[in-house]
């Protein structure tokens, strides 16, 4: 199962939801790529604190841009998660190879990717009345173990 599928972070911001997010692929067994700027420092101590000991194991890529990303790395198809996508993560079909990318806790992805991804859009469904999103480390959690277990 390892490597089946990726998960991308876009400028995060915040350093225990990258700690979070490291230790829940390390369960996975799925590596984490990081876009630059970062609102932290790797050495933050609120990574290590929400990492725990997982950190060490996890395969953590960092890339200073997108496009530095996208030569490293070729993605086969990116899904992109985001509160403007229109389709729903659930009617998603995921594939072996895909990159599950996700935007920063404050804006979201680049403003630029919302054309020019809008057909690899996808949404959390949140029926709820009072929420505008949810906590980048939930929604990672949602979509990383929707992903997986259409793989299993």
């Amino acid at each position: 199962m390892a490597n089946r599928f990726s998960v991308v972070l876009v400028r995060p911001e915040i350093p225990h939801n990258t700690g979070a997010i490291g230790r829940l692929c390390v369960g996975l067994g799925v590596p984490l790529h990081l876009v630059r700027p970062l609102g932290f420092h790797l050495d933050d101590r609120s990574i290590a604190r929400a990492g725990l000991d997982y950190w060490p194991h996890l395969d953590v890529s960092i890339h200073d841009t997108w496009d530095e990303y996208l030569e490293a790395v070729n993605p086969k198809r990116m899904m992109m998660l985001s509160t403007h996508g229109e389709k729903s993560l659930y009617d998603c079909r995921f594939e072996e190879g895909d990159a599950l990318v996700f935007g920063n806790e404050s804006s979201g992805l680049p403003k630029d990717f919302y054309g020019r991804y809008r057909e690899s859009l996808f949404r959390i469904p949140m029926p709820g009345e009072h929420a505008r999103s949810i906590n980048l480390a939930n929604a990672v959690s949602i979509a990383a173990y929707e992903c997986f277990r259409q793989m299993i």
